[in-house]
């Protein structure tokens, strides 16, 4: 039962990864393969399954099972032990606390979990992409030095890494992320290195196009929160120029539209004309893109822009418009620009009235940050203590063990005099077990032989009656009608005369009975008998079509029974393989004598399989092992799908 349960474990693991089944379908594959594992109570099969569902949750959106399958697969590689389970339930927590539910102190906890895991395991592609999640973690709750730590921790493993476009992809990511860090550090020069670390990484990518104008974006950036106008400028405007920008990607060309915009406006640029549908465009692009960032950008801009000509009516209004925004989507920075802006436009109580919410949130977010500091600091640490927990109680296991040594070298002899005698009543065992089947065989041949000579004397007690008895009676009469034939007439002696030539018939057809009948008609035979039967009882039971063929000129009287036990054997085995891993329908075994050589073939129409894989099964050793006891050698002649041969050669004395 357990066999078929598994064997559907495997299928439906298969069907779920399989692309010609929709999504929801390979989803319900997975699920019945889940269940099936449960069913089989094997706690490394459920974890396997568990993963693979698990990956199908994510596709089709259902978050909550996603989460209940690892907290399971996390229980049950406890359970196990299983250091690489155990690091990928946690890495998978951690990311279902990041992206699903923005738990960023939980989402930290899981990581780093993860992390000193995949750190024992040495799986260093593993640990950079946690390190990537933890810096961006870090990135958002302003632990810009933590974020940069960690950042700078991945760039290290993932330069160890092969040299391809995902780990350039991954080390543009991470000297992108420091750059970020810099600028908002205000540590600009080291902000530009990093952004050209970045872009060297692009290059080396056989499609980093837009990560090099990314990185561009980022350069005039700096420059431009630098006071660096007219360098960021020249830099946005080559990035604008980048033919099929719009294709390539219409979130990126609205944002660098706006930056253009903004930046010849800030360098003194008055065509406000074209300035205003540059950034008009921009909205539109991003509204149609429903993009909530670059529309706050947008809006932000044109705050400031309008502020700047001083109209302030429309300034104003795109003040309100990014405040509304930016505390739809949680962008602190940019609401507290739109507060400093609508403190500066709104007229009395109500402009004051953004200035204190400014301040309030100012002084929340810097006490927030140093709250998530330290509770990052206090999740680490909370974390190494278990790992210092668990240092301890391997040395107080260590120290136990070492204790325990002297009372195992005291119970050591004795356990070696047990093991002793185990071994030799195995050993005995194997003796009387050999003994036992040599008996076996005796008695089997000393049965044929009773049955053999039961025949050859009944043969001969019914020859010695048809001869002493009946033929002797039939002689007599006919020597009385032989007399009665001087004593008649002539027409008598002509009847008495047929009779008798009848009756010698007869007597001659009694003799040549009595001749055959003790005859005996079986000799040669015994152990070919008892092969066959073995061969005919197999082949029914295992449902094969056998053909058997031996020729006469083997004495199989002198040969010793140790040869003809290991023969019966060796052909009992052979079918069993054949039934339990050929799926074979057809098998041909034949006996025959070469050159003081007893040949044994045994060929069928299987699977097959690669002999050089399969030293080391049992069957295939048992074999060798009894042609080794006859000082004879085995060939194994095997292909795929196209049958075995074992040929077999056994020395012949006479």
């Amino acid at each position: 039962m357990k066999s078929a349960e598994y064997d559907s474990v495997v299928k439906f693991r298969a069907l779920s990864k399989a692309d010609e089944h929709s999504l929801e379908e390979r989803f319900q594959f997975a699920r019945s393969a889940v269940g099936y594992s449960k069913k089989l109570k094997i706690d490394s099969i459920i974890i396997k399954s568990n993963q693979n569902y698990s990956a199908l949750c994510i596709y089709t959106g259902k978050f909550d099972e996603f989460r209940n399958v690892n907290f399971d697969n996390l229980r049950l590689s406890k359970k196990i032990n299983d250091s690489l389970a155990l690091a990928i339930a946690s890495h998978n927590l951690g990311w279902y606390h990041h992206r699903s539910r923005t738990q960023n102190d939980s989402a930290y906890y899981y990581y780093t979990k993860a992390y000193k895991i995949s750190e024992q395991l040495d799986m260093a592609s593993r640990q950079v992409e946690i390190l990537i999640n933890i810096s961006e973690i870090q990135k958002l709750e302003k632990d810009y030095i933590g974020s940069e730590e960690s950042a700078i921790n991945a760039i290290k493993l993932t330069e160890q890494l092969p040299k391809n476009d995902y780990n350039y992809e991954s080390l543009w990511l991470l000297y992108n992320r420091i750059g970020g860090g810099a600028t908002t550090l205000k540590l600009y020069d080291k902000a530009i290195e990093y952004h050209h670390k970045a872009y060297e990484m692009a290059e080396k990518m056989d499609n980093g196009l837009l990560l090099k104008l990314s990185s561009e974006n980022n350069i005039a950036h700096v420059y431009k929160e630098k006071g660096a106008l007219k360098t960021a400028l020249d830099i946005y405007e080559g990035i604008l120029k980048q033919k099929a920008l719009f294709d390539l990607d219409p979130n990126f060309y609205a944002l660098v539209l706006d930056n253009v915009a903004f930046a010849r406006f800030l360098n003194g640029n008055q065509d406000y004309k074209q300035l205003e549908n540059m950034f008009a465009k921009a909205y539109r692009i991003s509204d149609s893109l429903d993009d909530p960032i670059n529309k706050l950008n947008v809006s932000i801009d044109l705050a400031k822009f309008y502020k700047g000509r001083g109209k302030l009516d429309q300034a104003v209004q795109y003040a309100e418009q990014s405040y509304k925004l930016a505390n739809e989507i949680s962008s602190n920075d940019i609401l507290l620009e739109s507060m400093v802006l609508l403190s500066e436009l709104k007229p009395g109580e109500e402009g004051k009235a953004f200035l204190r919410e400014h301040i309030y949130l100012s002084d929340s977010l810097l006490a927030n940050e140093r709250r998530i500091r330290n509770k990052f600091a206090r999740i680490e640490f909370e974390t190494d203590q278990l790992e210092l927990e668990k240092e301890k109680i391997a040395t107080e296991k260590m120290w136990w063990v070492i204790s325990s040594m002297v009372l195992l070298l005291t119970s050591l002899l004795v356990y070696i005099i047990f093991t002793q005698r185990n071994k030799n009543k195995e050993l005995k065992f194997k003796q009387d077990q050999q003994e036992a089947n040599e008996e076996i065989y005796n008695l089997m041949l000393s049965q044929q032989d009773k049955v053999d000579g039961a025949r050859a004397e009944e043969k001969k007690r019914i020859s010695q009656e048809l001869h002493d008895g009946v033929l002797g009676r039939l002689f007599g009469t006919r020597l009385s009608l032989d007399s009665y034939n001087f004593n008649e007439g002539k027409e008598a002696v002509q009847v008495r005369s047929k009779y008798i030539a009848e009756l010698k018939t007869i007597e001659n057809d009694i003799r040549k009975i009595s001749h055959d009948l003790n005859t005996d008609f079986i000799s040669g035979s015994g152990f070919m008998d008892i092969l066959s039967e073995l061969i005919d009882k197999q082949a029914q039971a295992y449902q094969l079509e056998c053909q058997f063929d031996f020729t006469d000129d083997i004495n199989w009287e002198i040969i010793s029974n140790k040869t003809k036990i290991n023969l019966y054997r060796i052909v009992q085995e052979s079918l069993q393989n054949i039934y339990k891993h050929a799926k074979a329908k057809h098998v041909k075994i034949s006996i025959e004598l070469k050159k003081a050589v007893i040949c044994l073939s045994i060929t069928d129409d299987g699977v097959g399989f690669e002999v050089n894989k399969s030293k080391k099964g049992i069957g295939l050793k048992n074999i060798r092992s009894r042609i080794e006891e006859l000082d004879g050698t085995v060939k194994f002649q095997s292909e795929i799908d196209k049958g075995t041969t074992t040929l077999i050669k056994i020395p012949y004395t006479t």
